[in-house]
Protein backbone atom coordinates (compact mmCIF):
# COMPACT_ATOMS: atom_id res chain seq x y z
CA UNK A 1 0.00 0.00 0.00
CA UNK A 2 1.06 3.63 -0.09
CA UNK A 3 2.58 6.14 2.30
CA UNK A 4 0.04 8.93 2.72
CA UNK A 5 1.16 12.55 2.54
CA UNK A 6 -0.86 13.41 5.67
CA UNK A 7 -1.75 11.22 8.63
CA UNK A 8 -5.18 12.87 8.60
CA UNK A 9 -5.82 10.99 5.35
CA UNK A 10 -5.76 7.66 7.19
CA UNK A 11 -9.19 6.00 7.08
CA UNK A 12 -11.41 6.27 10.13
CA UNK A 13 -11.48 3.11 12.24
CA UNK A 14 -9.01 0.87 14.02
CA UNK A 15 -5.38 1.89 13.59
CA UNK A 16 -2.08 0.59 14.87
CA UNK A 17 0.92 2.73 15.71
CA UNK A 18 4.49 1.56 15.45
CA UNK A 19 7.42 2.87 17.46
CA UNK A 20 10.17 1.50 15.22
CA UNK A 21 13.50 0.50 16.68
CA UNK A 22 16.65 -1.29 15.60
CA UNK A 23 16.03 -4.28 17.92
CA UNK A 24 12.24 -4.23 18.40
CA UNK A 25 9.07 -2.35 17.48
CA UNK A 26 6.44 -1.17 19.94
CA UNK A 27 2.86 -1.63 18.75
CA UNK A 28 -0.33 0.04 19.97
CA UNK A 29 -3.90 -0.18 18.70
CA UNK A 30 -6.96 2.03 19.01
CA UNK A 31 -10.63 1.14 19.25
CA UNK A 32 -13.03 1.30 16.27
CA UNK A 33 -14.10 4.85 17.15
CA UNK A 34 -10.53 6.15 17.21
CA UNK A 35 -10.87 7.34 20.78
CA UNK A 36 -8.47 5.34 22.96
CA UNK A 37 -5.01 3.96 22.20
CA UNK A 38 -3.79 0.88 24.05
CA UNK A 39 -0.33 -0.72 24.10
CA UNK A 40 -0.55 -4.02 22.22
CA UNK A 41 2.79 -5.78 21.77
CA UNK A 42 6.52 -5.72 21.25
CA UNK A 43 7.72 -7.21 17.96
CA UNK A 44 11.33 -8.40 18.01
CA UNK A 45 13.21 -7.69 14.80
CA UNK A 46 13.96 -10.68 12.58
CA UNK A 47 16.99 -11.44 10.44
CA UNK A 48 15.27 -9.99 7.37
CA UNK A 49 13.01 -7.03 6.79
CA UNK A 50 10.68 -9.31 4.83
CA UNK A 51 10.08 -11.34 8.01
CA UNK A 52 9.55 -8.11 10.01
CA UNK A 53 7.05 -6.86 7.43
CA UNK A 54 5.19 -10.20 7.38
CA UNK A 55 4.80 -10.06 11.17
CA UNK A 56 3.39 -6.52 11.00
CA UNK A 57 0.94 -7.69 8.31
CA UNK A 58 -0.17 -10.50 10.66
CA UNK A 59 -0.95 -7.86 13.30
CA UNK A 60 -2.78 -5.71 10.73
CA UNK A 61 -4.94 -8.68 9.71
CA UNK A 62 -5.52 -10.02 13.23
CA UNK A 63 -6.46 -6.63 14.65
CA UNK A 64 -8.56 -5.69 11.58
CA UNK A 65 -6.92 -2.28 11.24
CA UNK A 66 -7.47 0.19 8.41
CA UNK A 67 -4.14 1.98 8.65
CA UNK A 68 -0.71 2.16 10.27
CA UNK A 69 0.75 5.23 11.96
CA UNK A 70 4.55 5.26 12.26
CA UNK A 71 6.26 7.44 14.84
CA UNK A 72 8.82 9.71 13.19
CA UNK A 73 11.64 11.04 15.39
CA UNK A 74 11.97 14.81 15.47
CA UNK A 75 14.97 16.88 14.48
CA UNK A 76 15.82 17.88 18.06
CA UNK A 77 19.25 16.22 18.05
CA UNK A 78 21.82 15.04 15.54
CA UNK A 79 21.15 11.43 16.58
CA UNK A 80 17.44 11.94 15.91
CA UNK A 81 18.06 12.89 12.27
CA UNK A 82 20.04 9.66 11.70
CA UNK A 83 17.22 7.69 13.32
CA UNK A 84 14.67 9.68 11.32
CA UNK A 85 16.33 8.74 8.03
CA UNK A 86 16.35 5.07 9.05
CA UNK A 87 12.65 5.18 10.07
CA UNK A 88 11.66 6.87 6.80
CA UNK A 89 13.46 4.27 4.68
CA UNK A 90 12.23 1.32 6.73
CA UNK A 91 8.61 2.48 6.88
CA UNK A 92 8.45 3.25 3.16
CA UNK A 93 9.55 -0.31 2.42
CA UNK A 94 7.12 -1.61 5.03
CA UNK A 95 4.27 0.27 3.33
CA UNK A 96 4.97 -1.65 0.13
CA UNK A 97 4.39 -4.94 1.99
CA UNK A 98 1.17 -4.00 3.80
CA UNK A 99 -2.47 -4.18 2.75
CA UNK A 100 -3.32 -0.85 4.44
CA UNK A 101 -1.93 2.69 4.09
CA UNK A 102 0.89 4.04 6.24
CA UNK A 103 1.40 7.59 7.53
CA UNK A 104 3.93 9.30 9.78
CA UNK A 105 3.38 11.18 13.05
CA UNK A 106 5.93 13.22 15.00
CA UNK A 107 7.01 11.13 17.98
CA UNK A 108 9.24 13.75 19.58
CA UNK A 109 9.64 12.97 23.28
CA UNK A 110 7.29 9.95 23.19
CA UNK A 111 10.03 7.61 24.48
CA UNK A 112 10.83 9.94 27.38
CA UNK A 113 7.12 10.32 28.17
CA UNK A 114 6.68 6.54 28.01
CA UNK A 115 9.69 6.03 30.30
CA UNK A 116 8.17 8.42 32.83
CA UNK A 117 4.82 6.64 32.59
CA UNK A 118 6.40 3.20 33.09
CA UNK A 119 8.54 4.54 35.95
CA UNK A 120 5.42 5.83 37.70
CA UNK A 121 3.57 2.55 37.78
CA UNK A 122 2.76 1.76 34.18
CA UNK A 123 2.70 -1.96 33.47
CA UNK A 124 3.30 -1.96 29.72
CA UNK A 125 6.71 -2.47 28.08
CA UNK A 126 8.37 0.83 27.19
CA UNK A 127 8.19 0.46 23.38
CA UNK A 128 4.49 -0.46 23.40
CA UNK A 129 3.76 2.42 25.80
CA UNK A 130 5.61 4.82 23.45
CA UNK A 131 3.53 3.54 20.50
CA UNK A 132 0.34 4.13 22.53
CA UNK A 133 1.42 7.70 23.32
CA UNK A 134 2.13 8.34 19.62
CA UNK A 135 -1.27 6.97 18.62
CA UNK A 136 -3.17 8.80 21.37
CA UNK A 137 -1.50 12.08 20.42
CA UNK A 138 -2.60 11.58 16.80
CA UNK A 139 -6.17 10.59 17.80
CA UNK A 140 -6.53 13.75 19.88
CA UNK A 141 -5.17 15.92 17.06
CA UNK A 142 -7.46 14.22 14.54
CA UNK A 143 -10.49 14.95 16.70
CA UNK A 144 -9.92 18.66 16.10
CA UNK A 145 -8.81 18.41 12.47
CA UNK A 146 -11.65 19.30 10.07
CA UNK A 147 -12.44 16.55 7.55
CA UNK A 148 -12.54 17.46 3.84
CA UNK A 149 -16.34 17.37 3.74
CA UNK A 150 -16.56 19.70 6.76
CA UNK A 151 -14.59 22.59 5.21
Amino acid sequence: MAVLSSPFDLPLGRLIALDLGQARHGVAVCDETGTVATPLAILRRHETRAADFAEVQVVVTRERVVGVLVGLPGEAQEQASKQQRWVLRYAKRLAGALSVPVAFWDETLSSQDAAALVRHGGRQPLDAAAAALILQDFLEARRFQPRLGDR
